[in-house]
């Protein structure tokens, strides 16, 4: 008698917790699967929850980042947390394991080394890295977190972000940023004007503004929502730079993004059928 009906509490509340889940990710599924935003009254309908539900659910999402509500219209979207969640899941598997000899044939006909990040917070976490085979060698590694300010992957990244995201990210970071050469971005209309110029011509640059003497080039992995989920930078020491830096670095880098760009579109996602 004990045993049984302690035991029956804790199936109700597995139950009850098991319910919850399904609430929050039914509604993040048609969001996710609606071809535009939603009201909290459109999502009622689509869910057939009561509308004191989605409030209650809806609320608990945006709380954590998983969904995000436009500021006029009142709007419902994936919220920038859940995309950063995918992007991690795609990094340790797709993006690393499997696009790996991409990056290994970009190091091969540049000669130089191949960076792959994601954003992390406030910054860049490189998650792999292709030597040079060349004598002198970056101190770089996998792991470390570098700026977004003063890297191509990082300003690369920012670029290929929705305009809003990136107005959004910009303003969580610091009013004037750390200089690490003379070259360094140091504030915020700085970054602003060079993504710019990064947004339209579809590549970034750190012209030694992260370490003396060593210029990268970046440019974004997209999802298949058009939004970055990584960044590959070509790191190369300044007394080697090539003349033709078009030819040499730039049209290999982009063309290596975008055919893994490609290749995330026609490979199903790690969580489920929610398209990045």
């Amino acid at each position: 008698m004990t045993e049984s009906s302690s035991s029956e509490p804790r199936a109700s509340s597995q139950i009850a917790g098991t319910a919850a889940f399904s609430k929050f990710m039914h509604l993040l599924q048609l969001v996710a699967d609606h071809p535009d935003p939603l009201t909290i009254p459109e999502l009622s309908k689509l869910s057939g929850y009561p509308r004191p539900t989605v409030y209650r659910t809806v609320a608990a999402l945006l709380a954590e980042g998983l969904l995000e509500e436009g500021a006029m219209t009142g709007k419902l979207a994936l919220g920038p947390r859940l995309i950063v969640l995918a992007s991690r899941s795609w990094s340790r598997s797709e993006l690393r394991n499997s696009f790996s000899e991409d990056l290994k044939h970009l190091r091969d006909i540049t000669g130089e080394t191949v960076h792959l990040a994601i954003l992390n917070g406030h910054q860049m976490a490189y998650i792999e890295k292709i030597e040079s085979p060349r004598a002198v060698q970056m101190s770089s590694r996998i792991g470390t977190s570098v700026p977004l300010h003063s890297t191509s992957v990082g300003k690369a990244f920012m670029a290929a972000m929705s305009e809003p995201e990136c107005e959004r990210l910009l303003k969580e970071l610091p009013d004037h940023f750390p200089a690490y050469t003379a070259n360094t971005l140091i504030n915020k209309e700085a970054l602003r004007s060079h993504l710019v110029v990064t947004r339209q011509r579809g590549w970034s640059i750190d012209d030694e503004e992260q370490e003396p003497g060593i210029c990268c080039y970046g440019a974004a992995i997209l999802g298949r929502s058009g939004q970055p989920i990584a960044a590959v930078s070509l790191s190369t020491l300044r007394f080697r730079h090539p003349e033709d830096v078009m030819d040499a670095f730039i049209r290999p880098l982009l063309e290596t993004c975008h055919a893994i760009s490609q290749r995330i579109a026609h490979t199903p996602l790690p969580l489920g059928s929610i398209a990045l």
